[in-house]
């Protein structure tokens, strides 16, 4: 049977834009209303309590749109929402719990509030379990934010996308693409490779992509290619171990105080006799001390060898020979 993937198909256009999302109307819905009520509960730290309670309103009338219904529980530090019996939306729901976790993580409620839309998706992205030391953690949490912010400003810009870096997560907002992007360089800088490279090849793609002709083909030969560079310059280390021969006999064992004591003829000693030989060693030591220390000052107090009568006379013939 011949191939019809290939054949002619009118109605597949270049001006066609496949990857569009149209928006889900409540005509759309044919089946009516929902069977069973769905709900979702989200918990948010006591910092967030006073924000939360302002921006309310404005949660409730976004969800009331689409047929949710939202409760904030200040007791309890949580946030609820469910389904009602004017939801017309089935993925509303799951938008709705996108948002309070958003709302959780220290998103602006103006921003969270774009998660709603149909072409709009988020994604909270946990590095505290990429990286195991704590002071590496806040070192590379930092270098995704740069100076100023100026990287995640960068990032941002190229992705389209808002970032929000909040103590443990990486909570992100925008299109699909840019999502996907936004977790590749957030996991790559939590494994020790800087933003900065990422940031760059974005950059030539953006460009690349705006260039009809290079649509249709590989754009590796564009993208800079950073190879992993060794910072050291050894070839050798500076202690080589030397492996020492095997043998299967177990080295000899060292002899024990006992044998010791055995050797020098002291096991059978008494303990008096012991105190009086250890005492009399210290006494010979002590003694052979004190004449090394007496001899020492007695060195000052020596008079030095004095010239004989010869040997003066034979000095004064050689100074007057020379005066001559």
């Amino acid at each position: 049977m011949p191939s019809t993937n290939n054949a002619p198909k009118p109605w597949d256009t270049d001006d066609i834009d496949k990857w569009k999302v149209d928006p889900f109307l409540p005509s759309d819905n044919t089946g009516g209303t929902l069977a069973e009520e769905s709900s979702f509960i989200v918990l948010f730290p006591k910092y967030r309590e006073v924000y939360l309670r302002e921006a309310w309103p404005g949660v409730t009338k976004a969800l009331k749109n689409l047929g949710i219904a939202c409760t904030l529980d200040l007791v309890s530090g949580s946030m609820e929402v469910k389904t009602t019996k004017k939801t017309w939306d089935p993925a509303a729901i799951l938008k709705a719990r996108d948002l309070i976790k958003l709302l959780a993580r220290s998103v602006p409620a103006p921003e969270a509030l774009r998660v709603l839309q149909d072409d709009v998706a988020s994604d909270v992205i946990k590095i505290r379990n990429l990286v195991n030391n704590k002071e590496k953690f806040v070192k590379r949490r930092q270098r995704l934010l740069g100076p100023n912010a100026a990287t995640l400003k960068a990032l941002q810009l190229l992705t389209s996308t808002y970032i929000q870096v909040q103590g443990n997560t990486v909570s992100a907002i925008g299109g699909y693409k840019g999502l996907k992007e936004v977790r590749r360089v957030v996991e790559d800088t939590m494994h020790n490779i800087h933003p900065i490279y990422q940031i760059k090849e974005l950059m030539v793609k953006r460009e690349l992509a705006k260039d009809p002709l290079l649509k249709n083909e590989s754009w590796d030969r564009f993208l800079p290619n950073y190879k992993k560079r060794s910072l050291s310059k050894r070839l050798k280390p500076h202690k080589i171990s030397e492996k020492k021969a095997y043998t299967p006999f177990p080295p000899a064992a060292e002899p024990s105080k006992v044998d010791l004591q055995l050797e020098a003829g002291e096991y059978h000693i008494g303990r008096e006799a012991k105190k009086r030989i250890a005492h009399e060693e210290r006494m010979e030591k002590q003694k052979a001390k004190n004449e090394e220390k007496k001899r020492e000052r007695e060195k000052d107090f020596i008079a030095p060898d004095e010239p004989v009568d010869g040997e003066r006379k034979k000095k004064k013939r050689k100074t007057k020979a020379l005066d001559d």
